[in-house]
């Protein structure tokens, strides 16, 4: 298949800058950038149009990353806490995904989406975990997740204790006297 040839009419990450004209494969551009309205087909009468209101679109991008970056300052350094059910080892009975953490971002006072998580891999253990949240294209903070099995043990993962399995570490086992060699008289055991 043929490549797509667009314009961004915002920064996409790993992609370009607002007003690069960039080739892309088709399922990208049919499934997320142009229903998102993060592009247009580059076609003569779209990049007439796009140059036309080149400086509208500027405008905007930089109010609304200046309203982004006001709102970074404000909650910069957030940590939310998430409960979910742990085994012993302290892995998760499942995971904590984009929208848990949105959830929980939101009821500490940041309205975000889910969308707005950047997550590489589901959280599937407990303990504290950095995500970025993206507030606008060219502004992210860092979030810090901290996935306990209930909220006494999140605030003592939040002081830095260490909790669950780890914490209850038994002393060293000193394999010299479980493996004795069999004294006189005795007889090897099979």
């Amino acid at each position: 298949m043929a490549a797509v040839d667009l314009i961004l009419l915002q920064r996409v990450e790993n992609l370009g800058q607002m007003g690069d004209r960039v080739k892309v494969k088709p399922g990208y551009a049919r499934n997320f950038l142009l229903p998102q309205r993060k592009a247009l087909r580059a076609s003569k009468d779209n990049l007439a149009r796009f140059e036309e209101q080149r400086a509208q679109l500027e405008a905007q991008n930089l109010k609304r990353r200046e309203e982004a970056e006001r709102v970074a300052e404000r909650v910069g350094g957030l940590s939310v806490v998430v409960i979910r059910q742990a085994g012993e080892s302290g892995s998760l009975y499942g995971s904590v995904s984009a929208r848990d953490v949105a959830d929980a971002a939101t009821e500490a006072g940041l309205t975000i989406n889910r969308q707005q998580v950047v997550l590489v891999h589901p959280i599937k253990t407990l303990g504290l975990t950095q995500v970025r949240v993206m507030l606008h294209p060219e502004v992210t903070i860092p979030v810090t997740v901290n996935v306990a099995r209930s909220p006494e043990e999140a605030e003592r993962q939040a002081r830095g204790e260490r909790v669950g399995a780890e914490a209850e570490e038994e002393p060293p086992i000193d394999a010299a006297a479980i493996f004795e060699a069999p004294g006189e008289g005795e007889q090897p055991s099979v």
